[in-house]
Parts: structure tokens; sequence; C-alpha cells
């Protein structure tokens, strides 16, 4: 492992996966959740992770490899990844198709994300039993990276079958594209991502049975892709955490006046989230950062929740910032520069050689300021003798 790696992560994301109000134009909220993205690539972050959903109203990208190809053509450098491509949903041929054309049509900024489904309202309209999810989603990744290495495959089973199938379109990346398998507190997820020799994503990091987990989640992965030949590096672990930050605390809690209430309660509804028992915006929002659902603070709330996060890890590759529409689109706007401003730079070591430099110029005094003023002082008074000189000796001849 890295040393560095230990102190922080020196690679940054967002991720929109995406929690929207209701209420507000679709095509305006597509836009607004682009428009981040466009924001975050200008501003240095590393990655754009979007999420698959297809019922609740509230994450309305059915698609994230559809919404990867608009972001793609609106930025520059920022890999774009799905977080997740649901599996089941899919046949691993066609869904391998799409990511390698994403790939080309990105030029080699695309990666992958393997995930069962969020929502068992969507595995309901697909006639899925939910309780299958994870075992088709281990049958379907195993397609998908044979395929992307180059393999043909053949293989039947009770929902696919694939005779010869091969991929026209082999990635741009060499010798794929990153691929990645999301997880919180179970132990199928690093699994999953050893036996493939696959990264992977934690969500929800800070919660206290996920925090607890990541202890023992990479030593999985690597007995795991040990045993099946593979080889992984933390490089390629990813943890995350639902995050809105302000100049101020005060700030960031006035922002969540917007959406919080409204979103988390949904969440409560639908997810592995438990029911708030809390009444009125600020108890709801002191439960959620006591139990470590949420960062809400300042630039130094998140920099603190990172660093307890390496240290309980051991190291990780990427910080991912879960955007939710807590705040409005100006609020989360601030987020992410905020986030670029003073946390990147932070664990990128971009701040303290700045600093080094400014406490080495400045502590250089003498009695009129700094030896650097003095010595400019004074050249600007020879070179303004020297002329003085020339003209008065020219003047003399």
């Amino acid at each position: 492992m890295s040393p560095s790696l230990a102190q922080g992560p020196s690679r940054f994301g967002i991720f929109l996966p995406p929690f929207h109000k209701m209420g507000i134009g679709p095509t305006v909220l597509l836009e607004q959740d682009l428009a981040l993205i466009e924001l975050a690539d200008r501003l240095g972050f590393q990655e754009a992770w979007v999420g698959e959903h297809h019922s609740g109203g509230r994450e309305p990208i059915g698609s994230p490899e559809l919404f990867l190809a608009a972001a793609a053509q609106r930025t520059k450098n920022i890999m774009l990844g799905t977080a997740v491509n649901s599996l089941p949903y899919h046949n691993p041929f066609t869904l391998a198709s799409r990511l390698t054309l994403l790939d080309h049509l990105s030029h080699g900024r695309a990666m992958m994300g393997f995930g069962p489904g969020q929502l068992a309202s969507d595995a309901h309209m697909l006639g899925i039993d939910a309780s299958r999810l994870r075992d088709m989603m281990l049958e379907s990744g195993e397609v998908i990276v044979r395929l992307m290495e180059g393999e043909a495959v053949t293989k039947s089973t009770d929902w696919f079958t694939l005779q010869d199938a091969h991929l026209q379109l082999q990635p741009y990346q060499l010798p794929r594209m990153e691929l990645v398998v999301a997880a919180v507190a179970s132990p199928s997820g690093p699994r999953t991502a050893g036996r493939l020799g696959l990264g992977m994503i934690n969500l929800a990091a800070l919660t206290s049975a996920a925090f607890e987990a990541l202890q023992h989640h990479w030593s999985i992965l690597e007995t795991e892709a040990a045993e099946a030949g593979r080889q992984v590096s933390r490089e390629q672990w990813r943890l995350s955490a639902i995050t809105h930050i302000a100049e101020t605390v005060e700030q960031a809690r006035a922002d969540c006046e917007y959406g919080f209430e409204e979103i988390w309660r949904y969440l409560g509804d639908i997810s592995s989230l438990p029911l708030s028992s809390a009444t009125g915006l600020d108890a709801m929002l002191d439960e959620a950062i006591d139990a470590g659902f949420i960062v809400l603070g300042t630039p130094d709330t998140l920099i603190d929740a990172i660093r307890r996060l390496a240290d309980q890890s051991g190291g990780f590759g990427t910080f991912v910032v879960t955007l939710s529409d807590f705040g409005d689109f100006r609020a989360r706007t601030r987020c992410i520069e905020l986030v670029a401003e003073y946390v990147i730079p932070e664990f990128r070591g971009q701040l303290q050689p700045l600093q080094a430099s400014h406490d080495w110029v400045m502590g250089a005094k003498d009695e009129v300021g700094t030896i650097w003023k003095t010595q400019t002082v004074d050249a600007i008074a020879a070179a303004t003798q020297e002329y003085e000189a020339e003209r008065e000796a020219k003047a003399r001849s």
C-alpha cells in the first residue's frame, strides 16, 4: 500500500444518485445534474458517478450510460461512471456493449459499477424476486468481465442465454475500463469484487455498520482475489458519504430547509435507512449526523470525516461526495466549489507548499519589512542612480 493512502485519498469524485425534490420539471433537474458534473470537471474532480433507478419519482435517471454520454460531450477530463448499473435488469451482453460504446464516445473516460439494484419496486416491475438479485448480479458480472477482457462467452442461466457472444467493439481503454462493485456493510460486495478482480465503492461509509465493516472489507476482497488469481489495489477502493457543506455550519443547516426533510423521509420509507423518529428539521438533522448518515457542516467537517475513514479503513484511493437536493441548486454548486477550494488541495498536498513558500518569503524580515523589499528598493535606486549618472556624463560631453 502506498504510505500516502493511509493519510487520505488523493482522488475525489461526485455521485449523483440523484435524490431530487418532487414538483420540479425533470428536464430542469437533469440539466442541473449535468451542470454539476461540468462544474466538477472544471474544478479538478477526477470522477463523476450516476445511479440507475426506475421508480419512486425522485431518482429519474433510468439509463446512466445514456446520461453520461451527454455529460461526455460537455466535459474534458473527468472520468464518468455508472453507480451502478443494476445488472439483474439487463442482458449482460447488451449492457457490456453499451458501456464499451460510452468508453469510445468519452475517449476512454468510462467506468462501470456493478450492483444488484437498490429499489425493490424496480425489481417488482421487472418481475424479479428481490431475494435473487445478488446471485443474478454475480452471474452477470462474471460474464461482463469476460466479455470486456476479449473472451467469447457461451453461457445459459434461467434468465439469460448467450451463444458465442463477443464484443465487436472492444473498450477504448486497455486492457479494459475500470469496473467496480458497490458495497455497504455486508461481505457480498467485497467478495464479488475480489472474485472478479474489480474495484469497490463503499456507499454510506460513515454509518455505524458500514464504518465498522471497513476494518475487514478490504481483507475479504484481497483474500477472494488471491484465491481467484486476481490482482487488486487499494487505489481502486472508493468510499462515499452523503455530504453537504457551506461556509458555516449555520449556513449548511439553513440550506437544508430546501429539501432535506422530504428526501430523508423518502429514503427512510424505501431503503434500508431507519425511519426517522425526529420531529422538525433540526432534530432530523441531528439524528442523521449522529448516526453517520450525512456529513453536514464546513470544509473542516468533511476533512475530519475523510481522515476518520482513512484511519478506519487503512487507506483508500478516492473519496466520492454523494450529492442530494438537501439544498437548492446554488447551495449544491457551492458545496462542490468548497470541496475543490479547501478539501481536495488539503489531501493532495497542494496547500502546504504554498504556505511554506509564503512563510519563507515573509519570514525574512529587516527594519523596513522583508529583505526582498529592501533588495527591490535598493535595485530600483541603483538603476535610477546609474541612469542619472549616464545622463550627467552625456551632458558634460
